[in-house]
């Protein structure tokens, strides 16, 4: 019997050879596993910040320069976060001074306060409000420590003007048509040229006051009272009445309490009656300059005098600020007198 062979096997093709050889070497390949996608916390949202509206008027008391501050007392007035929504609120319908054109001038005024539970000496700044048609004055008063009477200058002279105020709405675009009916008591000297003046300029802003001349005399113009203040050491500082105190009798009594030395006697006398003199020259003056004035003055602008009302503004309460309904007061200054209002 006829043994069988083995079949020999059929060679392979060029094709089936490369598929083979492929197939190997994908399969001689380290097997990866596929990667987990990462976990992406999400990002917290912010918070929304939310910005107070900033208020039409808001920067009006700040425009209204603070006469008579010392420049070293200025950026005092912004330790304490002080706000004047009554001022912003007397231009609105229904306010004190809608509608109407207004005269702003700023002071400050030194009180006590219970600031941050620390007792301490505090500038209360405040806003003064003249209702009338136009400009009270031009002029400035300067008190002289020299001297017993203020001097009176032009208010350009300390480069002081009334400068109309544009609100926060209209800022953004032309103002030149722009019909203001808010006037700050502005100052345009530069703080960073001060140490180019000399020190005398210098003083004469601390002790400047804003100036009117009222078409009645004021209780000053009467009186009889002058401050001394006899340049000795220890200076001698008191009151005297030239209608009330007799000169001998007042050096007697100054000598006998040790406060004026026996041989200074004819010197304080003398510099008194030169302040009594100078009190009295002033006094003249000032009703014959008022008398002129009336005299010269058309019947409108005496209406608009007369019809003036003065309105004087405190910053309003509020949690940051320090306590200061006890300190409001309507007077104003020697020339103003006292305001018809206190807000």
């Amino acid at each position: 019997m006829a043994k069988r062979g083995r079949k020999r096997a059929a060679p392979k093709g060029k094709d089936e050879e490369e598929g083979g050889s492929k197939a190997q070497a994908e399969s001689s390949k380290p097997i990866t596993k596929a990667k987990r996608p990462r976990r992406v916390e999400p990002k917290p949202k912010p918070e929304t910040e939310y910005f107070e509206d900033r208020r039409n008027l808001e920067d009006l008391w700040q425009a209204a320069f603070p006469v008579g501050t010392e420049w070293d007392n200025m950026d005092k007035l912004r330790e304490i976060n002080w706000k004047f929504s009554n001022l912003e609120d007397a231009f609105e319908e229904g306010g004190v001074l809608h509608g109407k054109k207004v005269y702003l001038f700023g002071s400050t005024e030194p009180q006590l306060l219970n600031v941050n539970g620390e007792s301490k000496v505090t500038l209360i700044p405040v806003v003064v409000a003249v209702d009338m048609p136009f400009p009270p004055s031009d002029k400035i008063g300067i008190k002289s420590v020299q001297r017993v009477e203020e001097d009176i200058v032009p208010m350009k002279q300390m480069k002081m003007d009334w400068i109309p105020y544009v609100p926060l709405e209209n800022r953004q675009g032309r103002i030149e048509g722009l019909r203001s009916q808010i006037f700050t008591l502005g100052c345009t000297q530069r703080r960073s040229t001060l140490k180019l003046l000399k020190t005398e300029r210098v003083k004469q802003y601390d002790y400047c006051i804003p100036y009117f001349q009222p078409l009645e005399a004021q209780d000053d113009e009467e009186d009889t009272v002058v401050n001394i203040l006899f340049p000795i050491e220890p200076p001698i500082v008191c009151d005297f009445d030239w209608e009330l105190d007799d000169l001998e009798d007042f050096c007697k009594d100054l000598i006998e309490n040790e406060t004026l030395p026996e041989d200074k006697k004819d010197e304080f006398k003398n510099y008194v009656k030169e302040q009594v003199r100078e009190r009295k020259a002033a006094q003249r003056q000032a009703r014959e300059a008022r008398r002129k004035m009336i005299e010269s003055m058309n019947p409108e602008v005496k209406a608009a005098f007369e019809n003036m009302k003065l309105y004087k503004f405190y910053p309003v309460s509020t949690p940051d600020t320090p306590d200061i309904n006890s300190c409001k007061v309507p007077f104003i200054n020697r020339y103003y007198g006292k305001a018809h209002q206190v807000l």
